[in-house]
């Protein structure tokens, strides 16, 4: 049976009945169906958070923070679930799920204790009988894009802090790894969240990213993911002066300079290069290394990348998982063909 969205408070179906499936990105093996919702699926959703909003925002800081660490204690409860979830439809070795799990755990401590925290201005009036104060209060319905690379932390990171403030939140998961969200959806369901506080959408990107920029119900939208995606939600954002919160791809370099420590570098390298098979915002996009340690440098990475093991999540002493799908595969294949027709040898 094919999962559904969570709007309201309630396991729905796309109004179209339409569905499309996930993969298990190891085998290209069909795990699940998801719904193919759009645009008005995307308008319920953020009319339930406008419903839930005030009553969310009204809590103390205090409950708000309870009730966050409630549902940080009922993920790692039922962490285990998570991590196989994770790794079935984004392809990471266990101990990578886990990690990223434990990172995004981090978050919902943090913003929990953040939410005592939120402290106004008192600024220095322009006259005697004068006081200007400042209150921080919530913006509203957040509306919350999260790319495939991180299905669990990028989420954890939106999510927490929104909650925390006294925003409502609306999900819209990348369609390669859905069902880490509606994971996260259930273990909220569970903890107790109000009806409408926090939602799941899926479906048709292009529609619900158009919903929510032009649904006055969403103040925010907050987006993980390409440059290219990045100016479309800035250029839609424009029209009703909405606000934003965008971290986008970079193009990273790893310099080795000549006195550099081989071993460290290369250690460093492997880190950040390899981490999640390299598809990630942060890893390391070009590597230059000074000529007279270049060879030098070549043959310690040559060790330590034969030292990797790729394979199946649920393989022993697998380190590294699979491309994402095909498309990544042959973007790879481009770049390595493109390298070779430049000059340089595979070994």
């Amino acid at each position: 049976m094919a999962k559904q969205m969570y709007i309201n408070g309630e396991w729905v179906s796309a109004l179209n009945n339409k569905t499309f499936p996930v993969y298990n990105p190891a085998t290209s093996e069909i795990i699940d169906y998801v719904p193919n919702g759009g645009y008005e699926e995307a308008l319920q959703a953020s009319k339930a958070a406008a419903n839930a909003f005030p009553k969310w925002a009204s809590k103390l800081a205090e409950e708000r923070a309870n009730m966050i660490l409630k549902f940080r204690d009922k993920i790692i409860e039922h962490k285990n679930e998570l991590i196989e979830t994770l790794c079935l439809e984004s392809g990471k070795p266990i101990l990578e799920a886990d990690s990223e799990i434990n990172a995004g755990l981090n978050f919902f401590t943090w913003y929990a204790e953040e939410a005592k925290r939120i402290y106004g201005d008192i600024i220095p009036a322009s006259a005697s009988d004068k006081r200007i104060a400042v209150i921080k209060q919530p913006i509203g319905v957040v509306g919350i894009i999260t790319p495939w690379n991180f299905p669990f932390n990028a989420l954890a990171k939106k999510i927490a802090p929104a909650l925390a403030a006294g925003c409502t939140v609306v999900i819209k998961p990348a369609e390669e790894t859905p069902l880490t969200a509606f994971k996260l959806a259930e273990l909220a369901e569970k903890t107790g969240f109000n009806k409408g506080v926090l939602n799941v959408v899926t479906g048709n990107p292009k529609e619900i990213g158009e919903a929510w920029l032009q649904d006055d119900h969403v103040k925010l939208i907050t987006f993980t993911g390409s440059t290219e995606v990045g100016k479309i939600l800035m250029r839609g954002a424009a029209n009703k002066v909405k606000k934003l919160s965008l971290e986008l791809g970079g193009h990273a370099p790893f310099i080795i300079f000549e006195d550099a420590d081989l071993e460290k570098a290369v250690e460093g390298l492997i880190a950040s290069k390899f981490r999640n098979n390299g598809q990630t915002c942060v890893c390391a996009n070009r590597v230059f290394v000074h000529e007279n340690i270049l060879q030098e440098f070549i043959n310690k990475l040559k060790e330590a990348m034969n030292q990797l093991i790729v394979g199946k999540y649920d393989e022993p002493n697998v380190t590294t998982g699979p491309l994402i799908n095909k498309s990544a595969l042959e973007k790879v294949e481009r770049h390595v063909q493109d390298a070779v027709n430049k000059g340089a040898t595979i070994e």
